[in-house]
């Protein structure tokens, strides 16, 4: 059986009740495949001796201890055990919170294996997380040799899942190790087993039960690699389908190998070319040619042959006119007669496009209109008869351009901006909106090469890679929290230019982050920086005399267009905000980019955000402001930021600072939404998978199509 098919409720395992099902359906884990697909975010290796004076180092120790004694604090019902310990290092104590039984398990004398987080308190090292192994029938005084204690035989190595209050790493353990014990044995895999084999990995049934219970660490990272090559090989091989079924071969256009054609103008094209206060630039033009040349060649219906449509992934650096050329494809469309849609990830960044399209393309006869989610009532019922009726050439908004009840007349182009935050599926859908519609996809974030020709296989590729004239690069700065100070100083030397800018942040607040392991739960504080705290500050300690305001994706969109409008109108100076601002914001007088906490954000984030500034004459500014404790792998990530502003070349730094995978498996890339694999830290994998994957279907195989992939059915 493959594992989508294990359907059975986990109430059906051993000692898995009501009360506990009920929490397991907390994380989304109703049935048996649910709970064997929920991956270890990491692993409590218990099976490597760390002794107690090394908790400097590494807080969590494994060791053989035996008791010194008992003490005790506090009085009457809270009145707590303290066991004081030894191992052959140093000494410590367990605090025992709520488990005063433990004075009888390990009375003096009592030898053990111990595991658990330890720090240093009032004057001692001690720990009041931790768990113990009695070894029966050896008593110890502190009389006798320290290296007559037994030596540490190591433990298990033991999975950490993602939790939420209420469910423990016991419970998740004890669930998945029932399923394993009755479902592993029947695992099976729509992948060949030869091709498993090839590439040196785990059989599936190996894989599921290494990932969750490995017996030393390199066997959970083969069994992800295992597990995450299943995924991308399933995934490959609809994509494979999806070329054959578009171009009739498995065959695809490599960016920078297509001639370039000549750039034939339409009337439309032409006329906002001549309004324009500039040229375009090369690139552009390549890219505008490219697009026309594909629009034109498709057949018409009463040609009779099939349609074939464009799919173009069009990549180009923040600020490099992207949009400028869907807008000249749509006016290519418009002189055709036909319908253009155009889809934003968020209403923010669609209202920017269509005060945008008003601008240049109304004045050419163009009727467009905006369409989103809170479009309701008798305004939606009559935007969406005209559009039925052919009164609408281009419409813009969110995924609500793609309801049931959203009907074109003639939709011969759809373009997705930043379409990476859409998913195959949702791409299907608008193909299904039209006949067989012209796709033009957009996406600010650069894609290594490989992996845009791995995972959009089914793609054209272009890139613009030109920036436009007289566009300043941003110069950015490191700085540490520490000098913070300097950064407020040079921003209010700005602020008092009137010019303007944003402070970015990680987080909306500060929250409690948790983690439950046995019977304790440990509360501790982030520490970091949040957008709503440093809003106060800013607003009313640091830069009292200038206004500023707070954005965040809780605030409802209406206000976040009411704060955009102000920060347009200059009528804010600073904007406090989290990534919310890193796609759309497009303000010509914001000269400066502040990202505190910057080591917390992603190399592309940070790009895309520094982005944000530096769009207008003046001379823009990016300050990286990293806290404490920064890694080397962090340094070396911001000084790609501080030495380049290529967006290509830090999507391949970045690439080569991530690694070839990670034992966790959580990260996504934001290309592909999937499960256990990331298309960008499993690069060379995918392109493995790949390889099998088209070899497998030339011989013929085939998947079922309701086959599961990550988190979705394909």
């Amino acid at each position: 059986m493959l594992i989508e098919e294990l359907e059975q409720p986990v109430s059906s395992l051993p000692g898995i009740g009501p009360a506990a099902a009920g929490n397991l359906g907390r994380l989304g884990i109703i049935a048996v495949r649910d709970l064997l697909s929920y991956w270890p975010r990491g692993y409590d290796d218990r099976s490597r001796e760390n002794p107690i004076e090394n908790f400097t180092r590494n807080p969590k120790i494994n060791t053989v201890a035996y008791v010194i004694g008992h003490s005790w604090i506090g009085y009457g019902r809270m009145k707590t055990l303290k066991i004081h310990i030894r191992d052959k290092t140093s000494e410590a104590v367990l605090v025992c919170f709520n488990r005063n039984f433990l004075e009888k398990t390990l009375a003096p004398g009592s030898v053990f294996y111990l595991t658990g987080k330890f720090f240093y308190k009032y004057g001692e090292i001690q720990s009041s997380s931790f768990e113990v192994s009695k070894i029966t029938g050896l008593t110890f005084t502190p009389l006798m040799p320290l290296e007559k204690l037994p030596p540490f035989s190591g433990g298990k190595i033991l999975p950490v899942y993602s939790l939420k209050e209420g469910v423990g790493q016991k419970i998740l353990r004890k669930a998945v190790e029932e399923a394993l014990k009755a479902y592993a044995p029947v695992i099976d895999s729509v992948v060949p087993f030869r091709y498993f084999e090839d590439r040196r990995l785990f059989d599936i049934r190996e894989a599921v039960k290494k990932i969750h219970f490995p017996g030393h660490i390199d066997e959970a990272e083969k069994a992800r690699e295992t597990l995450a090559y299943e995924e991308l090989f399933k995934f490959e091989f609809f994509l494979g389908k999806r070329i054959i079924k578009k171009k009739g071969s498995l065959t695809f256009e490599v960016p920078g190998e297509v001639q370039n054609l000549p750039l034939i103008l339409s009337p439309s094209q032409k006329k906002l070319l001549e309004s324009l206060p500039f040229e375009l630039t090369e690139d552009q033009k390549t890219v505008l040619g490219r697009i026309n040349y594909d629009i034109d060649a498709s057949p018409l219906p009463e040609s009779g042959k099939a349609p074939v449509p464009m799919w173009r992934l069009l990549q180009g650096d923040v600020g490099s006119g992207k949009t400028l050329v869907a807008f000249l494809a749509a006016l290519r469309i418009f002189d055709m007669g036909g319908q253009t849609a155009f889809l934003a990830p968020t209403e923010l960044l669609a209202r920017q496009h269509g005060e945008n399209a008003a601008k240049l393309l109304e004045p050419l006869g163009v009727r467009i209109a905006f369409l989103t989610g809170t479009t309701t009532g008798k305004d939606r019922t009559l935007l969406l008869e005209a559009l039925k009726n052919g009164n609408i050439d281009f419409l813009i908004g969110t995924h609500a351009l793609f309801s049931k009840d959203v009907v074109y007349k003639d939709l011969k182009l759809a373009i997705i901006d930043e379409q990476h935050r859409f998913g195959v599926m949702q791409r299907s859908a608008i193909a299904r909106k039209g006949n067989s519609p012209h796709l033009l996809m957009m996406s600010a974030t650069p894609i290594p090469r490989s992996l845009a020709l791995t995972v959009f296989g089914d793609l054209d590729v272009s890139v613009i890679k030109t920036m436009p004239k007289g566009r300043r690069p941003v110069i950015t700065h490191l700085a540490s929290l520490e000098n913070d100070v300097k950064v407020y100083s040079f921003v209010r030397n700005l602020l008092a230019k009137g010019q303007q800018g944003y402070f970015v942040y990680p987080l909306i607040q500060r929250e409690e982050d948790w983690e439950e392991e046995e019977s304790e739960t440990e509360s501790f504080s982030t520490g970091l920086k949040s957008a709503r705290e440093m809003y106060e500050k800013l607003s009313t300690v640091i830069f009292p005399e200038f206004p500023c305001a707070l954005i965040h994706s809780k605030i409802p969109e209406d206000e976040q267009q009411e704060i955009m409008r102000k920060f347009k109108e200059n009528k804010i100076s600073v904007l406090v905000a989290t990534s919310v601002v890193e796609v759309g914001v497009d303000v010509p007088n914001a000269t400066f980019m502040v990202i505190e906490e910057a080591q917390r954000f992603g190399l592309a984030a940070l790009h895309q955000l520094r982005g944000r500034v530096g769009r207008g004459e003046l001379q823009a500014y990016c300050f990286l402001v990293y806290g404490k404790n920064l890694t080397e792998e962090g340094k070396q990530r911001l000084k790609v930021l501080h030495e380049s502003q290529d967006g290509f070349y830090i999507a391949e730094e970045d690439l080569k600072l991530r690694g070839p995978g990670s034992a966790r498996g959580i990260k996504q890339s934001g290309y592909i939404s999937l499960g256990i694999s990331d298309p960008l830290e499993d690069s060379e994998l995918l392109e493995k998978a790949r390889e099998d994957a088209f070899d497998f279907i030339s011989r013929g195989g085939e998947i079922p199509e309701t086959t599961h992939i990550g988190d979705k059915f394909y």
